[in-house]
């Protein structure tokens, strides 16, 4: 097979992140044609169509494939260009995925010297949300080049580093307690009090409910709030009984303005880094990967 052509990889990647043609090009500063011509070049060189023209656009799993090869020789392009001290294309950015949990609390201020050293070496870096749980899909499917996640085995070709243990409280503000829960939350009233859940996917709630009442697969009252900041912020203000890291929480409790439910009960959940092994002296990839190790070693000991 001949090598791809890194221009039509480029394209392949703008048309993973913006999931269509028009804003692809757009970012490229090319126009749509030209996407459209090296997507169908690369297309006939593997043989295959790599990607399905819908709304939004997908990628097929030979796109996945190439997407990733694609993502790597970005990698490779940002390390070599800083190497040589040249100023990337305004488009040059490396994508990790973190879960919004470890966003709001540790990862900023471990990543905050790499990021101003990007603003002025000229590349950038894009963080990716989704739960711990489900990260690392995107970097089995080449959206990401790393990710924090409670996946413990690496895939081929990555390399994986424990970061670390987030620990998760149950909380409530002392008004819902007085008013909701005068004689606490137990085993006869847990389903009728309201739980604060940051989404579909999260289940950490019940898993704290099975932990300090023995109850398999409890039923919740659910109040969604779909953001780590917010989500804290409305179990200050009593609309119920949070789950929260315990990081996140702690200056509000030691304030008073929350206070810990059951201190003998956690949802303890083991966080990993993973990252595809890239080639290069000091490339930026690693130098992410211990960075967020070093910032989660502070914040979650």
């Amino acid at each position: 097979m001949n090598e791809f052509d890194p221009a039509a990889l480029d394209c392949l990647a703008a048309l993973a992140d913006e999931q269509g043609f028009e804003r692809a090009a757009q970012r490229l500063a090319i126009t749509q044609s030209a996407v459209s011509q090296r997507l169908r070049s690369l297309e006939a060189q593997v043989g295959q169509p790599l990607v399905v023209r819908s709304r939004p656009l997908r990628l097929t799993e030979a796109g996945k494939v190439l997407l990733r090869f694609a993502r790597q020789l970005q990698a490779l392009r940002v390390d070599v260009a800083r190497e040589l001290g040249e100023r990337l294309a305004p488009q040059s950015r490396l994508a990790i995925a973190v879960n919004a949990d470890s966003l709001a609390t540790w990862v900023l201020p471990a990543l905050d010297a790499l990021v101003q050293q990007g603003l002025r070496e000229g590349y950038g870096l894009e963080l990716v949300v989704d739960d711990q749980d489900f990260t690392h899909d995107s970097l089995r499917q080449g959206a990401v080049l790393g990710c924090v996640s409670t996946v413990a085995e690496a895939l081929q070709g990555c390399r994986v580093q424990p970061l670390g243990v987030m620990r998760y409280v149950a909380v409530a503000s002392p008004g819902f307690l007085a008013a909701q829960l005068p004689e606490g939350l137990h085993a006869a009233n847990f389903a009728d009090t309201p739980f604060l859940v940051f989404n579909r996917k999260d289940d950490t709630q019940a898993q704290w409910v099975s932990q300090a009442f023995g109850v398999r697969a409890p039923r919740l009252r659910e109040r969604f709030v779909p953001s780590s900041e917010a989500y804290v912020r409305a179990a200050a203000m009593g609309w119920g009984v949070g789950v929260a890291p315990e990081v996140q929480v702690r200056a509000l409790v030691a304030a008073g303005q929350l206070v810990v439910l059951r201190p003998d009960v956690s949802v303890d959940v083991a966080l990993f880094w993973h990252q595809w092994q890239l080639q290069g002296r000091d490339a930026l990839l690693d130098r992410i990967g211990r960075a967020l190790a070093e910032g989660a070693r502070q914040a979650l000991g």
